[in-house]
């Protein structure tokens, strides 16, 4: 996915070691020019269109980086997982799981992979997708092993066994929530009362170690 060198060392040029710096010089560098200035100005900027190409394959890339980190993240965790007589029926490394229902599925195991991040404060997102995933694991009927695969359980199983409100953490997928509810009823109030009753069967698992390139220093 590099980027083609001339246009790369277009933007780099146009950059510089500190956008908002070399924009401010650019702006102070405009004042006083006029229409037959403005070759010569735009070229003094590096603001070629080269640099503009460079830029607009960037944002392109950009919009692929999630789904080629759950791609990678979800094929480089496979040697770590796959037992021996275990084979792949399909695996879903695109964006969601392109009408396949998990990640993955083996003769084994059904699996769902999340690369994220957990960080201090809010985490809002996060647990509601945490959530969604452990909950379609659990609720799936299937004779095979089912695995929740993290980037660290830490911060997952506070939230799994915490007292945050189901209502609140299915708030904006109707869906599930009516999978939920027709399901459970009132039964559950909070995600901690649903995750003490059901936390066996799924295995929560830390793939930290097998994507280190994924991991905080």
């Amino acid at each position: 996915m590099d980027l083609p060198t001339v246009q790369n060392l277009s933007m780099a040029r146009f950059t510089g070691a500190d956008l908002a710096e070399t924009l401010a010089h650019v702006e102070r560098s405009a004042q006083g020019v006029t229409g037959s200035d403005c070759g010569a100005f735009l070229k003094r900027a590096s603001a070629g269109h080269d640099a503009l190409a460079a830029a607009g394959e960037l944002k392109r890339l950009a919009g692929q980086v999630d789904v080629t980190i759950h791609a990678l993240g979800v094929l480089l965790c496979l040697p770590c997982i796959l037992r021996a007589g275990e084979t792949i029926k399909y695996l879903s490394l695109g964006a969601g799981n392109t009408g396949r229902q998990f990640d993955m599925e083996t003769n084994l195991r059904v699996a769902e992979f999340k690369f994220i991040r957990w960080r201090e404060g809010s985490n809002t997102t996060r647990e509601n997708n945490t959530f969604k995933d452990f909950y379609l694991l659990e609720a799936h009927r299937t004779s095979k092993k089912k695995c929740l695969y993290l980037l660290g359980t830490a911060y997952a199983r506070k939230f799994l066994g915490g007292g945050r409100a189901l209502q609140s953490v299915m708030s904006d997928d109707l869906n599930l929530q009516r999978m939920f509810f027709d399901r459970f009823g009132g039964r559950f109030r909070t995600v901690g009362e649903y995750y003490a009753v059901h936390n066996h069967k799924v295995e929560i698992v830390d793939v930290s170690t097998w994507v280190p390139e994924l991991v905080d220093e």
